[in-house]
């Protein structure tokens, strides 16, 4: 199992603006081999930003690194950029699990 995941800092007052550009957006992830599952996580508050994290599982390494290779991937972050900017506290942050037990 291999684990990929994106935080977001989303400035606050703007939460339901990202929730709905997830809502609306095409991944494409059900046509990739390896794929098992997505879930999009709001996590705690500070004053400044709600934490979110997009939450991918593959069956492996190889299926994650061949989907960031794929035209699937090409699709699903075309239109990435159309959620507003100015929502985001920074950038996203990757992080990547392997499954060691």
């Amino acid at each position: 199992m291999f684990l990929a995941m994106n935080r977001f800092k989303i400035l606050r007052g703007h939460e339901q603006t990202f929730i709905e550009h997830w809502r609306q957006r095409e991944s494409y992830l059900d046509q990739v081999p390896g794929f098992v599952r997505f879930h999009l996580l709001q996590g705690p508050q500070t004053e400044e930003y709600t934490l979110f994290a997009s939450h991918t599982e593959w069956t492996s390494t190889e299926a994650f690194e061949a989907w960031t290779r794929s035209e699937a991937f090409r699709l699903a972050h075309a239109n990435a950029g159309k959620s507003p900017r100015e929502i985001y506290l920074g950038p996203p942050s990757l992080e990547l699990f392997e499954a060691v037990l």
